[in-house]
C-alpha cells in the first residue's frame, strides 16, 4: 500500500513542477545574471530552483492528499458518486472566480517582475540560504497565482498530458509575456461560463 501512494505523490510532485518550470524561467535569467561573476554560481542557480521546487513539491503533495480523500469520500458516500460532477463544476467555477481577486493579481505582479523580485530579496549574504529562500519565496508567489488553475487538473483529468501543456502554456504567458495579464479576465469569464453550462446540461 505504502509503495503506490508514494509513487502517486512522486508523480504529483513531477507533474506540478513540470508545469511551473516555463512560467519560472524569468527568474533564473535575473538571477543568472546577477550572480554569474561568483565561484559558486553553479550551486547558487540549484539552491534557487530547489527552493522553488520545494514549495511546488509541497502544493504537489497537498493536492495529491485532497485528490485521496475527494476518491476515497465518492467511494464511500453513494450520494457524492451519484453527484460527482458538482465537484468538478465546483473547481471549475472557482478557478474562474479566482481570476478577479486581488490576491491573484498581487502574487502576478511579483511574478511578473523577477528582476526586481530578486534585487529586493537578494544580499549576497549566507548566499547557499538565501539562494534557496528566494526560490522558496517566489515558489509561494506563483502558487499564490496559479494554485487555482492547477487544481483544474482534478476536473479536467489528472495526468492528461494535453490538458497539462495547455494550462502550462497559459501560466506562462499570464506571468511572462507583456500582454499576459489581460489573459487573466477573458480567462475567467470562459471558465465560469463554461460551469454554468455544465451545470445546465446536467439540470
Amino acid at each position: 500500500m505504502i509503495v503506490p501512494v508514494v509513487l502517486e505523490a512522486v508523480a504529483w510532485i513531477l507533474m506540478t513542477t513540470a508545469m511551473m518550470l516555463p512560467t519560472v524561467l524569468p527568474l533564473f535569467d535575473a538571477f543568472d545574471r546577477l550572480t554569474r561573476e561568483r565561484p559558486d554560481h553553479g550551486r547558487l542557480l540549484m539552491l534557487l530552483g530547489l527552493g522553488y521546487m520545494a514549495v511546488w513539491g509541497a502544493f504537489g503533495l497537498l493536492a495529491h492528499a485532497l485528490h485521496g480523500a475527494l476518491l476515497s469520500g465518492l467511494a464511500r458516500v453513494p450520494m457524492l458518486a451519484w453527484n460527482g460532477w458538482l465537484i468538478g463544476v465546483a473547481i471549475i467555477a472557482l478557478a474562474g472566480a479566482f481570476q478577479f481577486s486581488k490576491l491573484k493579481y498581487r502574487c502576478m505582479e511579483k511574478c511578473r517582475t523577477p528582476l526586481s523580485f530578486v534585487i529586493e530579496h537578494w544580499r549576497g549574504q549566507a548566499q547557499a540560504r538565501q539562494a534557496f529562500a528566494l526560490g522558496a519565496q517566489h515558489g509561494l508567489f506563483c502558487v499564490g497565482c496559479c494554485w487555482a488553475l492547477m487544481l483544474l487538473m482534478f476536473a479536467l483529468g489528472t495526468g492528461n498530458l494535453g490538458w497539462m501543456l495547455m494550462l502550462a502554456a497559459v501560466m506562462a504567458i499570464e506571468k511572462n509575456v507583456r500582454w499576459g495579464r489581460h489573459l487573466s479576465a477573458p480567462l475567467g469569464v470562459a471558465l465560469l461560463s463554461w460551469a454554468i453550462v455544465l451545470v445546465a446540461t446536467h439540470a
